[in-house]
């Protein structure tokens, strides 16, 4: 274990030991580190779950920019495609829609009772403020009406 080449009969001197005997602690110091680190499971997964986590977060980015290209593509061609007075019809039936449903919109709020529409403005502002329990509440009735669809058909 000493670092004495062979030939030399001298013995090493106290400090040259505790030299050697330090090197050897750091050395044994940083392999037990490596061990533990190679021994501690717990931490390894979480390094390896933000890794995934990394790797899935961008190829989710490239995937989305990529429909985004595709669907503009398809948007661009399908336009590209379609005859002038189909895109004139088009537009013009979007817009009478709009006219329509604006006005009906304007109609329903003079014909409808001032304590309606208080309630009414009541309800979208709590609507709005609790976005997230009425989701969860939509998403939880949607499953079990699935749910019990499917055990009807059994």
């Amino acid at each position: 274990m000493t670092d004495q080449p062979q030939g030399d009969e001298s013995a090493p001197t106290p400090e040259e030991l505790r030299e050697q005997v330090e090197h050897t602690r750091e050395e044994l110091g940083q392999t037990v580190e490596a061990l533990a680190a190679k021994a501690d499971v717990k931490a390894q997964a979480k390094e390896k779950v933000a890794e995934i986590k990394e790797q899935a977060a961008e190829k989710t980015t490239h995937v989305t920019a990529q429909l985004r290209e595709k669907a503009g593509q398809a948007a661009q061609l399908v336009k590209d495609k379609t005859p002038d007075p189909v895109l004139d019809k088009a537009a013009h039936a979007a817009a009478q829609v709009r006219d329509t449903a604006t006005r009906a919109g304007h109609l329903a709020a003079e014909k409808t009772p001032d304590p309606v529409r208080e309630k009414a403005a009541t309800a979208a502002t709590m609507a709005r403020t609790n976005r997230t329990p009425l989701i969860a509440a939509a998403a939880a009735l949607v499953v079990y009406l699935l749910l019990r669809r499917s055990r009807r058909r059994r």
